[in-house]
């Protein structure tokens, strides 16, 4: 049980970075998104101050989705070790990933479009969506042993742009393997290469490895990190660099996440976690009350932060000082609700607060 406390402490500084990027999205009236080739035209100017407030927040999206992975993997084990029957666990998991794309749908796309004129997407699939997608496909992949696991996972994350190029586009490319919009939906997060991070997630929450084994794989991807990058070819999602400075460097595309972005982040991730299951301390509490109630406080900042712009009239207007004191304002204000829903989970651990 000790090894949980480092994935709730990283879980738990990637909501704080989370909150960060949101706080901008609501606030901040300069906020880059140009993540993708689609969204940045080469040789136009970036700002290093806004770049670095939104480059930090990509570390947030990988995280999640390879400790979601984890923690079903370390859930399941409990589950079996207690002697429940395998299709019980099977229909908990269904369970929790059809709410997490309903969540997605009727509760998330509603606010990511409030207050933006038209036109603007009605639904859109972001992370939620990637996560419950793939916890429904690891239903079946859970009986893939670990090695095939690994194997098919880092098969996806090096092919699937050779596989989005080669299908024709439309709904079903949006859905699986590259970003995709109409007027009424857009498609952030193509289940496919999310489905492989969490593939990854399973497999250490399964073996979890020693920080120092972490470490060394942390490294790896970060070198290879540097050599697609470097290339500047296969492996960018289109996405090049303009020049060979730090910014260009960074500038990855997470619509969809190329193999530049993936590389970099687990990467980035795979140290700070080895760092924190090295140190093997509490940390502080806080930081592990969000870890332990992520998803809870992920359905409420973005609606707090939102409509506090709106209503205080700074929606979208203000600078980074407004970013980065909303998102501290929104955690202080969030975190005695984050509080009082973890001992109401922990009393309750067989109703319905399991699912969320």
């Amino acid at each position: 049980m000790r090894r949980l406390v480092p994935l709730d402490q990283m879980r738990g500084l990637v909501m704080v970075l989370m909150t960060i990027d949101h706080a901008s999205g609501a606030f901040n009236a300069g906020r880059l998104m140009t993540d993708s080739a689609a969204r940045f035209k080469p040789g136009t100017s970036i700002d290093t101050a806004q770049f670095f407030t939104r480059w930090i927040t990509h570390l947030c999206a990988p995280t999640f989705v390879f400790l979601a992975g984890a923690a079903l993997a370390l859930s399941v084990a409990r589950r079996q070790a207690a002697g429940m029957a395998p299709s019980r666990i099977d229909r908990d998991i269904a369970i929790r990933g059809v709410l997490l794309v309903a969540l997605e749908l009727v509760w998330m796309s509603w606010i990511w479009r409030f207050g933006k004129v038209a036109p603007f997407h009605w639904y859109l699939l972001q992370v939620l969506y990637a996560i419950g997608g793939s916890m429904l496909c690891m239903i079946a992949l859970r009986r893939l042993s670990t090695r095939a696991l690994l194997v098919t996972a880092i098969a996806i994350l090096v092919g699937f742009e050779a596989l989005a190029r080669a299908l024709p586009g439309g709904l079903g490319k949006g859905l699986l393997v590259w970003t995709w919009s109409t007027p009424r939906l857009e498609i952030s997060y193509p289940l496919v290469p999310w489905l492989a991070i969490m593939m990854l997630g399973w497999a250490f929450g399964r073996h979890p490895p020693s920080p120092r084994q972490l470490a060394l794989c942390g490294l790896g991807a970060l070198a290879l990190f540097c050599i697609v990058r470097g290339l500047d070819g296969y492996g960018n999602a289109l996405l090049y660099r303009d020049d060979s400075s730090l910014v260009q460097w960074l500038h990855v595309s997470k619509y969809p996440p190329s193999l530049a972005y993936t590389a970099l982040e687990l990467g980035l991730m795979a140290l700070v976690l080895a760092a924190l299951m090295q140190l093997d301390r509490p940390g502080p509490r806080w930081l592990v009350v969000l870890g332990q109630t992520a998803l809870f406080f992920y359905v409420l900042h973005v609606h707090v932060l939102k409509l506090a712009a709106y209503a205080l009239g700074r929606l979208r207007s203000e600078g980074l000082a407004a970013t980065y004191l909303s998102a501290a304002l929104a955690i202080v204000v969030l975190l005695p609700l984050c509080s009082a829903y973890r001992r109401y989970k922990s009393a309750h651990p067989e109703t319905w607060v399991r699912f969320l």
